[in-house]
């Protein structure tokens, strides 16, 4: 199967342009693809374009990822409604390193590899660019009605669009037309609402030097309601492991709803289609036991991070949705911890409480408002409902102790399967 064919398969080709499949069965060719600098972490949405990268230099060809140092400080006016903030140079290094540094886990730079992945940044090629310059080489081959024309352009021209966004598309085809000059690279590939910026590229590369320029573009990915792929309650799932746990990340792609599984997994697995439609029929087959969310989290965290992180990952995941992990729960340090239970209630406690014969567990959960009164807790706990650190707590005479503290300092107090809070001794 050729490389575009299964691209297709995959549902990764919206826009292509004719010649571009021939081109790719032709030998080994240079395509590339940029990322926008507004963060110092890629995220899950940039994974798409990632992943293009490293199927293309799996199927032999070389890929150039370019990082946006110029163009991040105008903004691409693709898909945004208003003018983006424009970030200082300061920031938009900073912001390159960590997207280098990140880039290097995907795609093989090692030198003497013949399609050896290539990293470029177009502030190299327009810091000494002159305004004069850009207009006569660039701005003299394409004409305002054609850049008017562009979705990315229209439609911001009923509510405004400053000269600096305007001129975005011409900037981004420029870089085209200098990777077609100085690297031979042929293709660019994008995200659908790229492909009049694209196209301005292969349309100045055509009238600068006659050269033949293709192009393709993958569709935006929207969730099953229909919001932007990437995002959850609390932001972007960033592909730092700082700025999102990997348990978090995990967790992002096991909670997929079963349709978003199917399509995700076509999309980002490196799996062949074989092994996942055998998969999607498995899960459909017995859609409780979530085999494709599973399988994907599973590759997608080993990917992104490691296999250390994703097994870790699984842990934390039992510990929250199994009843028999009492040992792996205590086996946390309170970093992990703390990573595990992310997200859940916390209550603030005197460590003095636990003093002389501790504290009794109806008053504290009623004081402490996990249950509302001691009535509701003296039921919760007459059945069974109720457990510290994993262990159901019997009988109605329980109290806290500093032996059930974890880390020295933490208490794990569960309502029902799956409701947490987690007490916090100082």
């Amino acid at each position: 199967m050729s490389f575009i064919k299964e691209l297709q398969e995959r549902g990764l080709v919206q826009d292509i342009m004719p010649g571009t499949e021939e081109l790719l069965e032709k030998g080994m060719i240079a395509a590339y693809i940029g990322f926008d600098p507004t963060a110092e972490s890629l995220h899950v949405g940039s994974l798409l374009p990632i992943t293009l990268l490293m199927r293309l230099q799996r199927a032999g060809h070389k890929p150039y990822a370019l990082v946006g140092g110029a163009t991040g400080m105008i903004g691409d006016p693709s898909g945004k409604s208003t003018e983006r903030n424009l970030l200082d140079m300061a920031t938009i290094e900073k912001n390159c390193a960590g997207i280098r540094n990140q880039l290097s886990k995907f795609i093989d730079f090692s030198e003497g590899k013949a399609n050896a992945a290539v990293l470029v940044n177009n502030y190299d090629w327009f810091k000494n660019f002159s305004f004069l310059d850009f207009i006569r080489d660039a701005g003299k081959l394409i004409t305002v009605n054609y850049m008017k024309a562009k979705d990315s352009v229209k439609k911001r021209l009923e509510t405004g669009i400053s000269f600096t966004e305007f001129s975005y598309q011409l900037i981004q085809g420029y870089d085209f037309l200098h990777l077609f000059q100085a690297h031979q690279v042929q293709l660019q590939m994008g995200g659908a609402d790229q492909w009049g910026n694209i196209t301005t590229g292969t349309e100045l590369i055509r009238k600068k030097c006659g050269g033949e320029a293709y192009a393709f573009t993958s569709p935006l990915i929207t969730k099953s309601d229909g919001t932007k792929f990437g995002k959850s309650e609390g932001g972007n799932i960033w592909l730092d492991a700082k700025l999102t746990s990997p348990y978090q990340f995990y967790q992002f792609w096991l909670k997929l709803s079963d349709a978003e599984a199917e399509k995700m997994s076509l999309i980002f697995s490196f799996k062949s289609i074989g092994e996942i439609k055998t998969l999607i029929a498995a899960h459909q087959a017995a859609p409780h036991l979530r085999l494709l969310q599973k399988a994907l989290a599973a590759e997608m965290t080993t990917m992104v991070h490691s296999e250390e992180d994703l097994q870790f990952a699984q842990k934390a995941a039992e510990i929250l949705f199994s009843n028999s992990a009492i040992e792996a729960l205590k086996s946390l340090n309170e970093q992990q911890l703390l990573e595990v239970m992310e997200g859940v209630p916390q209550v603030l406690v005197a460590k003095n409480v636990l003093d002389g014969n501790g504290a009794d567990l109806i008053g504290f959960l009623a004081e402490k408002n996990i249950y509302p009164s001691k009535g509701e807790a003296r039921k919760a706990l007459q059945g069974n409902a109720v457990s510290i650190n994993k262990e159901k707590v019997l009988g109605q005479d329980f109290s806290l102790q500093t032996q059930h503290l974890l880390n020295g300092k933490y208490v794990l107090i569960q309502k029902g399967k799956s409701n947490y809070t987690l007490a916090i001794f100082e």
